[in-house]
């Protein structure tokens, strides 16, 4: 992998006022690998692409002659309260984009912490980490179900990732060692919905479910008693041609039928875009290649400028179609597009 792996995105030129100023600066920094690593998805990249197209066939139903003098952008989820309904999704690797990767942006948002849980066939190793996160104080327990095996990333293997994103970068195995990082920790391919007692069984947090796309799913994840479901393809990453998250939003729902909080992860890249998910009944959303293009510009205080803008322009959002605070939003502000 080439040595400059990232540079701070400085100058009187910079003008970043959107998601997407983000993704082109961004690119500007980074070595071929990582860009491809981190945009590249499975396969064709249909379901990639279809998480951003999904949204822009939604419209908006604006109600004016409403005093929107207030707005609030406050929610909450899983009883706690967040300042806006925009939150960082689980990413790997951001010490690809920033030298001290995560740990900026851990430092950059405030507010609740939830743990994401790829399922260990070692159980113990499983029990071992939700005890330390519960202990750190930590909100809620997000298991990952879309993995058992890792997705065909044409990108990756032409890249050779295998070699660049090798544990040699993060725990120094015995030389020679190039299995990727995500090879060496494996990730269990038997995990069942009769398993998630045991979980329910070692852990107070509530436990969310990230990848689920359908309604059976869904119904499912309710009859299990978990407190969440996270509707996510894994942003293209994972099965190519599934649904986009905005279209699976709305079957996954109406399953649920108001007895768990239902989040969204993917496509997400405007204030419109909030809306349109919390119009659909999302609760909040969740953010993944937007918080790695900040931290590519300017670490922590990136991040912290997409979270900002996004809110900022989440908000303008609400003030134009009406809604004074979150619970106004209601799926009578969208129609899907024929387009």
């Amino acid at each position: 992998m080439e040595d400059k792996m990232w540079s701070e995105c400085e100058g009187p030129e910079m003008s970043l006022v959107c998601l997407t100023d983000f993704q082109a600066h961004a690119r500007e920094q980074l070595s071929k690998s990582t860009r491809d690593f981190i945009e590249g998805g499975a396969d064709d990249s249909i379901t990639r692409d279809d998480n951003i197209a999904a949204f822009k066939r939604i419209r908006l139903r604006p109600r004016y002659l409403r005093d929107v003098s207030e707005v609030d952008t406050r929610t909450t989820i899983q009883g706690e309260e967040i300042s806006a309904p925009i939150c960082i999704a689980p990413t790997g690797f951001h010490c690809l984009v920033w030298p001290d990767g995560e740990m900026s942006t851990a430092r950059a948002p405030e507010g609740l912490r939830w743990f994401q849980l790829y399922v260990h066939p070692d159980l113990q190793l499983n029990k071992q980490l939700i005890q330390r996160v519960e202990s750190l104080g930590f909100k809620a327990l997000v298991i990952t179900l879309d993995t058992p095996v890792c997705g065909n990333r044409r990108h990756d293997i032409r890249n050779q990732l295998r070699r660049n994103l090798t544990l040699t970068d993060l725990q120094s195995p015995k030389k020679g060692n190039a299995i990727p990082y995500f090879q060496m920790t494996p990730i269990s391919t038997s995990l069942c919905w009769n398993d998630l007692s045991w979980f329910q069984s070692i852990t107070r947090l509530p436990i969310i479910l990230k990848g689920i796309l359908t309604k059976e799913d869904a119904e499912l994840a309710v009859k299990h008693n978990v407190q969440g479901i996270i509707v996510s393809n894994h942003g293209g990453r994972q099965l190519d041609e599934v649904l986009a998250s905005i279209d699976a939003l709305t079957e996954v729902v109406a399953a649920v039928k108001g007895k768990i909080e239902v989040y969204l992860d993917g496509g997400v890249r405007t204030g419109n875009d909030v809306l349109k998910a919390l119009a659909l009944g999302a609760k909040c959303i969740f953010l993944g290649r937007p918080i790695l293009w900040g931290l590519a510009c300017k670490g922590e205080h990136g991040v912290k400028e997409v979270l900002n803008i996004l809110t900022n322009e989440f908000h303008t959002s609400m003030a134009l179609t009406g809604c004074r605070s979150v619970a106004e939003i209601n799926r009578n502000l969208v129609q899907f597009s024929r387009l």
